[in-house]
């Protein structure tokens, strides 16, 4: 084939036929998962009524919405929501940058193997899984935290998992033990795509690696730290409904209740669906609004977007 000539478009399919067939499992869950349901959003503008159609009985308008302007219960899930995600991202976002950053630092490459496996391991333990080991470490009969308390310093047994001032404390420390080595992934695959030349360049100008990091791999990154901070706050409204669920109680429900756990305690627990789907297209639509302000942010400040 000339060089400059296009491949013709069946020869280019026959060619590559494999790698199409690959996508046709990833695009059906696409379609069937991510897309198809949203046809289900018109119940947020029409009255559902059990066994009278799927997509509604009667057109209500913004009924639904103006209901859950008005509902206390809607605020404060909706607090809840934009407090515990915004200390999740202050806190979450930047370690596996930091962490990504110092074990690129380790030259001993069997220890960074164990050290990288080790890291990245607790996300593919369940949440269900997860929750029930911090409730065996936090129960106030048996659970080592509290036993430790007791006999150290002669405290109290606490009930860590029902009182409403640790929950936040808990669901953020959670996330940093599962989610920080499997996101450093990303930042690591970042950094070794960064050409040796640039340090070297650095060595001979007398850099040091602390002014290296700061001067080569931060900003070889930059594109990168962009791209996950624009997605982590279209995800703000967005938390982990089964962690919070699980981690969620009587006791608690003042800061533990989230959006996610308000629809599905409507929507399901009382079938108000109509209602429920109201609020999670709400839900929705500040989520787009977000990415799309972050990302028009990003491109003016670094020039780096997601589009």
């Amino acid at each position: 084939m000339k060089q400059g000539k296009q491949l013709p478009r069946k020869s280019y399919f026959a060619r590559y036929w494999q790698l199409y067939a690959m996508m046709v499992l990833p695009l059906l869950y696409f379609l069937v998962f991510k897309y198809v349901p949203m046809l289900g959003s018109v119940l947020a503008f029409r009255r559902y009524r059990p066994g009278m159609g799927p997509f509604g009985t009667e057109w209500v308008g913004l009924t639904y919405f103006s209901r859950f302007w008005s509902d206390p219960a809607f605020w404060r899930a909706f607090r809840n929501t934009l407090v515990l995600s915004i200390l999740n991202l202050v806190v979450n976002f930047p370690i596996p940058i930091l962490f990504a950053i110092l074990l690129n630092e380790v030259h001993i490459l069997p220890f960074k193997k164990v050290v990288q496996t080790v890291s990245y391991m607790p996300r593919f333990i369940s949440t269900v899984v997860v929750i029930a080991i911090l409730g065996e470490l936090l129960s106030p009969s048996s659970g080592i935290i509290n036993l430790l308390r007791q006999h150290l310093f002669g405290k109290e047994a606490l009930y860590f998992m029902n009182e409403a001032r640790f929950f936040r404390v808990i669901y953020i420390l959670v996330d940093t033990w599962q989610y920080t080595g499997w996101t450093a992934i990303i930042y690591l695959a970042a950094i070794t795509a960064i050409p040796a030349e640039l340090y070297e360049a650095a060595t001979i100008d007398g850099a040091s690696r602390t002014q290296q990091i700061f001067f080569v791999t931060i900003p070889s990154i930059m594109s990168t730290i962009m791209v996950m901070l624009i997605i982590s706050v279209g995800r703000l409204l967005s938390l982990g409904f089964e962690k919070d669920l699980l981690l969620y109680t009587p006791d608690n429900s003042m800061v533990s209740d989230i959006i996610d756990t308000l629809v599905y305690r409507t929507g399901l627990a009382n079938q108000h669906y109509s209602y429920a789907t109201a609020i999670g297209l709400f839900s929705g639509i500040i989520g787009v609004i977000l990415v799309s302000s972050s990302n028009a942010l990003s491109k003016r400040l670094t020039g780096e977007g997601i589009y």
